[in-house]
């Protein structure tokens, strides 16, 4: 027995260091549809550029749900594809057992610490520094006092986004009070509990909703969009990872846009050099893999400034820390639940 559960392991290592000189096809799969002007688009559309830009075919699964994957990921490994990249933090315990039974490499996030060289690679991003210009854009902005942190879960990337605009409002304006509310444990696509939370965050003040949510951030919208501030001003939303801008009716301030084609890129390339699984992989401000949206509800000043913001911590004359723990980012907030 010893001698067989040391062999899945080994035969899996070996494949993936067969196949690092050749990669011709990869794989995305995705939870909802890539169609969400968010986390699944960003992941779709991100991955078909990455293979534009190296040459490699992308093979799309995406709506698979956030339940066992194992099956379809198996049926892609006998396809043959070279690498799986599990995009869903729901599918980080499938996609390694699928990689060390077939020997196909894949990617998951939110695991920083389950790196497998050959095999398994995270990546853990973490758009914190958008997420705290974005803060500062709403300590601006707000004329309640009050603005609000919706998120459909507490998953390390949320959290230390979270962090980040919570950061970036106080050091703004530290009067300004930053609610806080969890729609539920794993309520990404809840978008009747983003609608339902979200209004009762705007009751308690908020005049500035900062949604992290996934399908739920439509609930979230439509919130903002059916309720007034308690002064009698439109509330505003920031979106995050995606780019709603052609679906907004007056609403949306901006959005902490991810581009994650320089990550899927780099791990094409780290196959095919034979590093893939030894290290994670990062958004920045400097890249522009992270950036924030400008819409007409912007102020012009206001804008102007954080741009000016955006340079010091490119610059690192600003510094941004991410933190992945919710207690952390509880303790930063107002939690109302």
């Amino acid at each position: 027995m010893r001698h067989l559960l040391y062999s899945i392991p080994l035969a899996g290592l070996l494949a993936a260091s067969a196949m690092a000189a050749d990669v011709n096809s990869i794989a995305i799969l995705t939870p909802e549809k890539g169609s969400d002007f968010g986390w699944n688009q960003q992941g779709v559309d991100s991955a078909k550029a990455a293979g534009e830009a190296t040459g490699v075919e992308v093979v799309v699964a995406d709506g698979l749900g956030y339940g066992d994957v194992r099956a379809p990921m198996r049926e892609l490994a006998a396809e043959g594809v070279d690498l799986m990249i599990a995009h869903a933090s729901g599918y980080n315990t499938a996609a390694p057992e699928i990689a060390q039974e077939t020997g196909v490499p894949v990617a998951i996030v939110d695991t920083p610490d389950g790196l497998t060289e050959g095999l398994i690679a995270d990546y853990t991003l973490s758009g914190h520094e958008g997420a705290y210009l974005a803060g500062r854009l709403a300590g601006k902005m707000t004329t309640t006092g009050t603005v609000g942190i919706v998120v459909s879960g507490e998953p390390p990337s949320w959290n230390s986004q979270s962090a980040g605009f919570a950061e970036g409002v106080k050091a703004e304006n530290p009067d300004v009070k930053v609610l806080y509310a969890v729609i539920g444990p794993a309520a990404y696509s809840d978008a009747a509990g983003g609608n339902r939370v979200t209004t009762s965050v705007i009751a308690a003040g908020a005049d500035i909703i900062f949604g992290q949510g996934n399908g739920s951030s439509f609930g979230m919208i439509q919130a903002v969009e059916t309720n007034k501030a308690t002064d009698g001003s439109d509330t505003l939303f920031i979106d995050v990872i995606g780019d709603k801008g052609s679906l907004d009716k007056g609403h949306l301030l901006t959005s902490v846009v991810w581009d994650m084609t320089p990550v899927y890129t780099a791990m094409i390339e780290d196959l095919k050099n034979d590093t893939f699984g030894t290290t994670g992989y990062a958004i920045s401000l400097s890249d522009d893999s992270v950036k924030l949206l400008k819409t007409p509800q912007v102020d012009a000043a206001a804008w102007d400034e954080v741009m000016a913001l955006r340079d010091q911590i490119i610059a690192g004359e600003i510094t941004v820390e991410p933190v992945f723990d919710a207690e952390d980012v509880r303790s930063l907030v107002t939690v109302t639940e």
